[in-house]
C-alpha cells in the first residue's frame, strides 16, 4: 500500500501554484507559520504572480497623467473658422484681464470670441500642412514688416549682452531688453499699420509687449505665446492679416518669432512660466508642436517615430518646426528623451501625424486655452471681446 501523498493538489488548482502557507504573512515564521517579532525574508520573485494593488511602474505613459487627460480624449477636434473683420465705427479700447476662476474660463469657452480665436490657430496649422518652411508662399508687405520687426528685436539681443550671474535662471539685462521693447514698440508697429487703424495700437500692443515673456519674473511660456497668436489674430480681425497670408505667417513669422524666443531663452536664461516639468510637453512652446506636426501629415517617409533618428533631425530641422522643436529639446536637456521628455516620447508612438496634429490641437485647447493660471493674464478688448 502507498504511503499517503501529503502534497496532493486541491482540485482546480495548478500543480506550479504555491500554497497559500508557503507564504505566511508578515510577523509569521517561514518555516513553521508561528507569530514572530522578527520581519520575514523578502518573498521570492514570480513573475507568474500579479503584481499587489498599489503596483505603479517606474515610469508610467505620459499621456495618462494629466488629471483631466479624460477631457481631452473627449474634446472634439477644434476646426477652422473665418476670423470675422471688424468695420466702422471703430471702437479700439486698452484691453484688460478678465479670467480670474473656472466660472470664467466656462465663460469664455462658450463666447464666440473663443471659438473664433481657436479657429484661427487651426487656420494657420492648415495653412502649413503638407509644406516645408522653404517652399515659396505668398509674402504680402505687412507679413515682410512684421518679419523685419522680430530681426530688428534680435538684433537687440547682440546689443544688450546678458550680465555675469551665478543664478541659473533670470539675466537681470532681459529687462533692458524689454525697456528697450516698451520704448520702442509703437513705432515699430506704425511701421506697417494704415493710417485708419494707427488708433488700434492702444489695444493691440499689450498683446504685442506681452508676447516675449514677463520682464519682471523673467520667464516666458505658453500664455506669453497664446499673446503673440493674439496679437496676430487682432491683425487679422483689423483685416491687415489676410487668408492668404496664413501660409507666410506661419512659415516666415512664426518660425521668426520662434528663433527670436529661442535666443531670448539661451541667452537670458528665462525661467520656464508655469512648467509642468518633466510631464509637459515643452517647458516654453506649444504652437510649433501643432503647426510642425501638420508641416508632415500625409509625408510619405517621416513618421512620428522619426524623432528618434538623429539623422533625421540633423537634415530636416531647419525644414520642419516638429523636428526643429525636439533637436532643441535634446540640446538643451540632458539624460535619455523617455526620462527629460515622456510625453514627447509618448506622442511618438501615435501612427501617423494627422492623430497627432488633432491631438494637439485638443490638448492645446484644454491645457491651455481652458486654464485659468495661464488665462488670468490674457486680456480682453474691442477685437477679442469678453461676453457678460
Amino acid at each position: 500500500m502507498e504511503p499517503p501523498n501529503d502534497h496532493q493538489h486541491t482540485p482546480g488548482k495548478s500543480p506550479s501554484e504555491p500554497p497559500s502557507s508557503a507564504y505566511p504573512h508578515s510577523g509569521s515564521c517561514t518555516n513553521c507559520g508561528g507569530p514572530t517579532i522578527s520581519e520575514p525574508p523578502p518573498l521570492a520573485s514570480l513573475p507568474d504572480m500579479s503584481p499587489p494593488p498599489n503596483y505603479r511602474p517606474i515610469r508610467a505613459p505620459a499621456i495618462n497623467l494629466p488629471h483631466n487627460s479624460q477631457a481631452i480624449i473627449l474634446s472634439p477636434v477644434p476646426h477652422a473658422e473665418q476670423v470675422s473683420v471688424v468695420t466702422p465705427p471703430y471702437q479700439f479700447q486698452s484691453p484688460v484681464k478678465r479670467i480670474h476662476s473656472l466660472d470664467d474660463i466656462r465663460r469664455f469657452q462658450e463666447s464666440a470670441s473663443f471659438k473664433n480665436f481657436l479657429g484661427f490657430v487651426v487656420s494657420l496649422s492648415e495653412s502649413i500642412r503638407g509644406h516645408k518652411i522653404s517652399d515659396p508662399c505668398h509674402v504680402s508687405p505687412t507679413v515682410a514688416t512684421i518679419v523685419s520687426i522680430l530681426e530688428t528685436l534680435l538684433q537687440w539681443i547682440d546689443e544688450i549682452p546678458p550680465v555675469q550671474m551665478s543664478s541659473r535662471y533670470g539675466n537681470i539685462s532681459f529687462r533692458s531688453w524689454h525697456d528697450r521693447l516698451a520704448e520702442k514698440g509703437e513705432s515699430l508697429i506704425h511701421e506697417f499699420l494704415p493710417d485708419e487703424f494707427k488708433e488700434s495700437t492702444i489695444e493691440i500692443l499689450p498683446y504685442f509687449f506681452d508676447s516675449f515673456g514677463n520682464a519682471s519674473r523673467i520667464d516666458y511660456g505658453t500664455g506669453h505665446e497664446t499673446n503673440f497668436a493674439a496679437w496676430l489674430y487682432c491683425l487679422a480681425k483689423i483685416g491687415i492679416i489676410k487668408e492668404e497670408d496664413y501660409h507666410g505667417v506661419v512659415a516666415r513669422v512664426f518660425v521668426k518669432y520662434l528663433e527670436l524666443m529661442r535666443k531670448l531663452q539661451m541667452v537670458y536664461c528665462l525661467e520656464p512660466a508655469g512648467s509642468h516639468g518633466v510631464w509637459g510637453l515643452d517647458d516654453y512652446h506649444f504652437l510649433p508642436f501643432i503647426f510642425g506636426s501638420s508641416q508632415l501629415v500625409d509625408h510619405k517617409y517621416m513618421k512620428p517615430k522619426s524623432i528618434h533618428n538623429d539623422d533625421i533631425l540633423d537634415n530636416f530641422s531647419t525644414e520642419y518646426m516638429y523636428l526643429s522643436c525636439i533637436g532643441f529639446v535634446k540640446k538643451v536637456k540632458k539624460g535619455l528623451f523617455a526620462e527629460h521628455s515622456p510625453l514627447l516620447d509618448d506622442i511618438s508612438g501615435v501612427p501617423n501625424w494627422k492623430k497627432v496634429n488633432s491631438g494637439l490641437l485638443k490638448m492645446y485647447k484644454v491645457e491651455v486655452l481652458e486654464k485659468v493660471p495661464i488665462m488670468q493674464h490674457f486680456l480682453f478688448g474691442w477685437l477679442i471681446k469678453w461676453e457678460e
